[in-house]
């Protein structure tokens, strides 16, 4: 498979209206078909190093994903949204420069891309029979039929699959009813009630503290009975308060002479 990739030096790219690269010319038009012929962009390329990371547990081989892309570098800007790029011998996966990755589809049926699919399926079926419960184990078979019946929707409508939506189907495959944010599985948890409440920064829990319609029960309870103490005080200073007017009243009364009759 090297010698048959060896005359492919250089090809030049366009970016699509979808925002994706695709091939425009090739120095090896022979081999290669440029129609619908996707490349992987430098961006694309960081994210999937990212995804497969996790599979490494699952027997993810390094070495196959190298073996099934032909790097380029950037040599010149074309212009007018084309981009020529020069063959590399950089890694796949320790280089720090910028790279854009042709996936190595010459043998569609046999060759390191069509081997890296089905590895990168295996290793994904694995991972989510280990972190999930599921009613039945999940298998490569089931996962490829719901993968391949997307692609012929695509290809009914005339949609070239992009490289990197192929890759990004598996790497982020979940069966219908379940979720893939974190793919954290309730078997590995210890869940309190607690970690259903939605995290509340400072300012937004000061708000809360200061919300009079948010206070508990026994706020309320606390505040009737300052109420009620305070009426009780009330009433007490309203009785001294006739006690005392009910004393000066009696000493203001003149007394009645003490003389006899005559």
């Amino acid at each position: 498979m090297a010698k048959a990739t060896s005359t492919l030096d250089w090809c030049i790219v366009r970016l699509g209206e979808d925002h994706n690269w695709w091939v425009h010319e090739t120095s090896d038009p022979v081999r290669w078909d440029v129609d619908g012929l996707s490349i992987i962009d430098p961006r694309q390329l960081d994210h999937l190093i990212e995804l497969v990371d996790p599979l490494r547990d699952y027997g993810f081989d390094q070495d196959l994903m190298e073996r099934a892309f032909i790097l380029f570098r950037i040599e010149k800007d074309l212009g007018t949204g084309n981009v020529k790029l020069k063959r590399t011998k950089e890694s796949f996966f320790e280089s720090d420069e910028k790279l854009f990755a042709l996936a190595d589809t010459l043998d569609e049926e046999n060759g390191p891309y069509a081997d890296l699919l089905d590895h990168l399926t295996r290793c994904r079926v694995k991972m989510l029979n280990d972190l999930f419960e599921f009613e039945s184990k999940l298998t490569v078979d089931e996962v490829e039929d719901e993968l391949r019946e997307e692609q012929n929707s695509h290809f009914i409508e005339g949609k070239a699959v992009h490289t990197f939506d192929e890759l990004i189907a598996i790497l982020d495959f979940m069966p219908a009813g379940y979720e893939s944010d974190d793919e954290q599985p309730a078997k590995r948890l210890d869940v309190e009630e607690d970690d259903d409440l939605p995290e509340l920064d400072e300012a937004e829990e000061e708000k809360l503290k200061n919300d009079e319609s948010l206070k508990w029960d026994e706020d309320d309870d606390d505040e009737e009975d300052d109420d009620e103490k305070k009426k009780d005080e009330d009433e007490e200073e309203g009785d001294d308060e006739k006690e005392k007017s009910s004393d000066e009243e009696e000493t203001a009364k003149p007394r009645r002479s003490s003389k006899g009759k005559r």
